[in-house]
Formats: C-alpha cells, sequence, structure tokens
C-alpha cells in the first residue's frame, strides 16, 4: 500500500502536466495565388460583340494590313455553340467548343463573294487562318471593358475589345420582328429638330415556313436609329430586328430599340412605294 500511495501522486502529476500542454500550432498553409480573372465560357463570350485591336504575326510584327480607316473593325460574335466573323470579305463561320481554354472550331464555312478591298481579304485569311489553328483563350478585364486575346500555335495573336450586345444592355434575349423600310426617308416633324428627316417603316409578318402572313402594318415614320443598319437612299428594304423594350427611359427617349438581325429583301423601289 506505501508503494501504491507514493506513485499515486506521480500519476496525478502527469495527467495535470498533459491536460495544461498547449494545443499543436496549426500547420500553415500556403495562399494560392488570386484569380481575378474572368472564366472563359460560352455564356461570357456571347454576351459581348468582340472588335479586333490589335494583331501581330508569328514574329511579333503588327499586322497592318488587317486595319483601315474606313471599314468597322473586324468582329467576332459567339453564341452557345457557333462563333461567327463578320467585316471580313466574306462571312465567315463555324461549330466551336472550348477545350482546355482552347478555342477548338469545326469546318469554316464561308459566303463565296469576291472582295477588290485587300483589307477585307487580308482580313478573311488572317482569321479563318487563326481559328482553324486551335488558339489559346484568355480573357482579361472587367465586365466594362474586356479584353480577349487569342494566339495560335504559330504566335499569330489577334486582341479584340469586347462591348455588350444589345441583349446584354437591355437584360433580354429581345423579341423578332420584321420592318419594311421605304426607299426614301420622310420628314419626321420633330419639334426641336426641324428639317430632320426618319426612315419610313412599315412592320410585315410571317409564318413558321418563312411565308408572307396577314396584311403589312400601316407605313409611319421611325424616329430613332436602327442598330447595325446603314440605309442606302433609294432602297427599299425588308429587315429582321431584335426589339427590346428599354426599362426606365428618359421622358423624351423610345420605349423600345432596334437591332438588325438580317435583310431579308433588297430592292429598288418600286412605282407604288411611298414618297
Amino acid at each position: 500500500m506505501k508503494h501504491l500511495l507514493m506513485l499515486l501522486p506521480l500519476a496525478l502529476a502527469a495527467c495535470t502536466a498533459t491536460s495544461d500542454s498547449p494545443p499543436p500550432a496549426p500547420t500553415a498553409t500556403a495562399p494560392g495565388p488570386a484569380n481575378t480573372a474572368p472564366a472563359v465560357s460560352s455564356a461570357t463570350l456571347a454576351r459581348f460583340h468582340w472588335q479586333l485591336q490589335d494583331a501581330v504575326d508569328g514574329d511579333n510584327r503588327r499586322m497592318d494590313g488587317l486595319f483601315g480607316d474606313t471599314q468597322p473593325p473586324l468582329q467576332l460574335d459567339f453564341t452557345a455553340d457557333r462563333v461567327n466573323a463578320s467585316h471580313a470579305c466574306n462571312a465567315i463561320g463555324a461549330s466551336y467548343r472550348i477545350v482546355e481554354d482552347h478555342l477548338d472550331t469545326e469546318m469554316m464555312m464561308h459566303t463565296m463573294m469576291a472582295c477588290p478591298d485587300p483589307i477585307l481579304m487580308a482580313r478573311e485569311s488572317a482569321i479563318s487562318k487563326l481559328l482553324q489553328e486551335k488558339p489559346t483563350l484568355i480573357l482579361s478585364g472587367t465586365d466594362e471593358t474586356p479584353s480577349l486575346v487569342l494566339t495560335a500555335p504559330s504566335g499569330q495573336t489577334m486582341t479584340f475589345a469586347g462591348t455588350p450586345t444589345a441583349e446584354t444592355r437591355y437584360g433580354g434575349p429581345g423579341e423578332t420582328v420584321f420592318l419594311e423600310v421605304a426607299a426614301d426617308e420622310v420628314p419626321c416633324n420633330h419639334p426641336l429638330m426641324p428639317g430632320k428627316t426618319c426612315l419610313q417603316v412599315r412592320e410585315r409578318h410571317y409564318d413558321a415556313q418563312g411565308l408572307v402572313s396577314g396584311e403589312p402594318g400601316p407605313w409611319q415614320p421611325l424616329q430613332q436609329e436602327i442598330e447595325g443598319y446603314t440605309h442606302e437612299a433609294g432602297v427599299r428594304n425588308v429587315l429582321r430586328l431584335k426589339r427590346y423594350t428599354i426599362k426606365n427611359p428618359p421622358a423624351d427617349a423610345p420605349a423600345l430599340a432596334y437591332e438588325l438581325d438580317m435583310v431579308v429583301e433588297s430592292e429598288a423601289p418600286k412605282a407604288d412605294a411611298p414618297q
């Protein structure tokens, strides 16, 4: 018993020392690098029109032949599964997918128009070559000023600046409508702008098969611009448009916005067309 009593205080002291010992310090984990760049995705790409800002070849020489003072810049537009290039000689498009930050396109589709303009021809050749080489995609900047860089294995690099599409700006896909635009403009009768002229338009209707349906609406002046459309005097057009509702427009501004989707018909005016 004497030996047992002598051991008991030692056991209690050992327990006390163990319970009072500070817990081991947590293992520090080094923070990973901050990633502030937006993710490259079809949804992000589709929110913008991408216009060419700079281009260099495989030797890092600027491709000046792609730029001009009179034409709008080369432009890329994306949907969920398709990329289209415009403002080149021919319209160019292809199905695509994003694979490990590379743009993987299928067979390119071109219209077959010949162009005398060397800038437009150079753009078509350069963008076709780049898109077929599975370029890397680097997206940077912010939603207000995004930048998209495409770099081919050859080193050819194109840098595009993004501007929000109408769907992005107006918060929805819009409504598809058809407007016939008369050959000649008419007075707007705008109280603040005497002498101003406007497009004269009327609504047209088509069925699911694309055939004319019903009667056209009445002719009336359109006192606003159609985004993407430039009228040529003396030419009548039927336009397929996207029509958007503008949320909380100013008191003197239109409540609707129009964006050109495609020109359905184009011809010289007939004798009975409105003047």
